[in-house]
């Protein structure tokens, strides 16, 4: 799983680009486990893994029932496991952990949050150096990346297929699409006639660099163009992965809460941009759209906000005006 986020990855134990996800389990070779228990006990295991090899736990306890534990690891790993056991070992006549045992206790959850620390550590410096060579890649060819975050259902796709519509025909544009299944978005960004690329995730709950990387060979780079990434529906880890992009636009509807930047700061603090989305439906709701722009202004002083509706158009000259003067400063003609 992520040891960022806590996410987990595709059934296979790869990413959805095909490679070993930073934070996936993968094995390359298979061992199996075989324990014999005669104590009642429940398991809790915290798994920190960074290797390669597949791995069945067979576990025959004589309490009447058997486990069977498949996991798919990537090498330079940690197990952490916690065991809550019913046998007397260690304890005394009370059935209380000694102090000894407490404090062996304690040390093992030290060494677990340190290596959970230090996979968490790896994989943003991983990702980190993927974003930095899309980063180069855009910059050479004069490309405007931006990438879209926000909530479920907040409007990134409406909001995309209205800027398409409305901007095509001037700068060269493509789109990367990311969700855990299905190519519906994709296929309506391809209705307007610009090229998308769908990435499916799994149960990863956000993009990586390494994906992007990957998706550009289908998609391809329009040069002295704008290049549209819409992450995952998640206002939590996609703040800490960089894509290599020039900046990220949070997108938060009027039909979520004036303390959505309150409640997720990071990705707010991150935002070059906050697009307030589909304020026509504001005279039926009891919202604060002030208050919202004033927590996003309180947690990221540095952010624009523009107020925006795709079925409208109001709003959509700022935006499109913003789009413009990035590009400018990027795509260099």
């Amino acid at each position: 799983m992520c040891g960022v986020c806590g996410c987990g990855t595709t059934k296979e134990g790869v990413s959805a680009h095909g490679h070993e996800a930073p934070h996936a389990h993968a094995h390359d070779h298979d061992h199996a486990h075989d324990h014999a228990h005669d104590h009642a006990h429940d398991h809790a295991h915290d798994h920190a893994h960074d290797h390669a090899h597949d791995h069945a736990h067979d576990h025959a306890h004589d309490h009447a029932h058997d486990h069977d534990h498949a996991h798919d690891h990537a090498h330079d790993h940690a197990h952490a496991h916690d065991h809550d056991h019913d046998h007397d070992h260690d304890h005394g006549a009370t059935g209380h952990a000694s102090p000894s045992a407490r404090v062996d206790a304690g040390q093992e959850r030290a060494r677990r949050e340190a290596r959970l620390v230090k996979v968490e550590r790896d994989i943003l410096e991983k990702n980190d150096r993927f974003a930095a060579v899309n980063r180069r890649r855009f910059a050479d060819s004069g490309t405007l990346a931006l990438n879209l975050v926000s909530s479920p259902g907040a409007g990134k796709t409406t909001l995309l297929v209205r800027t398409l519509t409305d901007l095509k025909g001037g700068r060269p544009m493509a789109v990367i699409e990311g969700d855990q299944q299905t190519s519906l978005d994709a296929d309506r960004i391809r209705a307007t006639g610009v090229p998308a690329r769908q990435i499916n995730t799994g149960k990863m709950c956000h993009l990586d660099a390494d994906m992007i990387s990957d998706a550009l060979a289908d998609v391809g780079v329009p040069e002295h163009g704008v290049l549209f990434i819409e992450n995952v529906g998640n206002l939590v880890c996609p703040a800490g992965f960089d894509l290599g992009e020039a900046s990220k636009v949070v997108l938060v509807s009027v039909t979520e809460g004036e303390d959505k930047p309150l409640k997720y700061p990071d990705m707010f603090h991150a935002a070059g941009l906050v697009l307030v989305t589909k304020v026509d439906l504001l005279p039926h709701l009891d919202f604060d759209v002030a208050a919202l722009e004033a927590n996003a202004r309180k947690v990221n002083p540095r952010a624009e906000v523009l107020r925006v509706s795709t079925r409208s158009g109001e709003g959509l000259g700022g935006w499109y005006a913003w789009i413009e003067a990035r590009c400018r400063e990027a795509c260099a003609g």
